[in-house]
């Protein structure tokens, strides 16, 4: 442990962590970034189109995040976070290499994708298998190509592939789709979207990219897109254990100015309640912003 107390300590280094670091950066905050994985879920996605100003891979757009944090000298620590505690004022935050501590913290560790943890799964993982729709939709212009799940996260993402796709399967577990009903009612008028219930992918085939599916019903489908829609897990373990207060979804509560019911400790992205739980760049970079604003805020009312 170093004698050094930050004035906040962002734990997460995607879009929300990053944004965080650089606002912070500018309110002439004390800042560490502590991150897993530098650019979060994002650098997985083949093309994004829809951040602002500008088109280019996920990993293209958050290396110009991660400089535009270096530019203004904020350290970046590449380690997992294993507790948060608070002491008095402070929170000690136990990494697997160190101890640090900081008067403030942001958590936007983010979601974790659910997988199907099938046969062919990792193996054709950005080579036909995608967990993003808006993201990778236009990839697949004129082919075939399948949904797994029953959602809305699954409709919406069966509707966003039917602007370029020439057929889209939607194969879900149970007997109807869970979505919302005029979304279902979408789903149903549209000629290019078919159903297939009571059914699961059992393996996942291919060459050098993915050419089809097999499920457990024995029927194998010939495609060359398959989207994971199944949801995902937000990483909030370490938030439970400090107290923090978590909706029904299992994401960290926050208000207008993203603090939770634990004062000093603030959250942005995908791991919260804001934003209507739309979980993109745009909304993301904007949480963190706020949460490094209110930060700022709460740093120079204790000093």
């Amino acid at each position: 442990m170093t004698d050094t107390v930050h004035d906040l300590i962002i734990i997460g280094a995607g879009p929300a962590g990053l944004t965080a670091a650089i606002y912070a950066a500018r309110y002439r905050l004390n800042t560490l970034v502590i991150g897993p994985d530098i650019g979060g879920t994002v650098t997985s996605a083949h093309l994004i189109e829809n951040w602002p100003g500008h088109k280019a891979t996920g990993m293209e757009i958050m290396d110009t995040f991660v400089q535009h944090v270096k530019d203004f000298n904020v350290p970046i620590l590449t380690d997992d976070v294993k507790k948060i505690e608070k002491q008095d004022d402070l929170f000690i935050v136990h990494t697997g290499k160190d101890i640090v501590k900081g008067h403030t913290v942001i958590l936007t560790m983010g979601t974790k994708r659910r997988k199907l943890d099938i046969p062919g799964e990792d193996k054709f993982s950005g080579k036909g298998v995608s967990h993003c729709a808006t993201c990778d939709a236009m990839f697949f212009k004129d082919k075939d190509v399948a949904v797994v799940g029953g959602s809305d996260a699954s409709a919406m993402a069966a509707q966003v592939l039917s602007q370029h796709a020439k057929s889209i399967k939607i194969i879900y577990r149970k007997a109807a789709l869970r979505a919302e009903p005029a979304r279902v009612k979408e789903i149903d008028d549209n000629p290019k979207i078919e159903c297939i219930f009571n059914s699961n992918v059992k393996e996942i085939h291919g060459d050098k990219t993915l050419t089809g599916v097999k499920l457990d019903t024995g029927q194998e489908l010939d495609i060359q897109g398959l989207f994971i829609e199944i949801g995902g897990t937000p990483i909030t373990a370490m938030a439970k254990e400090l107290g923090i207060e978590l909706s029904d979804t299992n994401r960290i509560k926050v208000n207008a100015d993203m603090s939770t019911n634990v004062e000093g400790v603030f959250a942005a992205g995908d791991i919260t309640t804001g934003s209507n739980e739309f979980n993109q760049i745009v909304t993301a970079a904007s949480e963190g912003a706020i949460a490094a604003l209110s930060a700022f805020n709460l740093t120079r009312k204790k000093k």
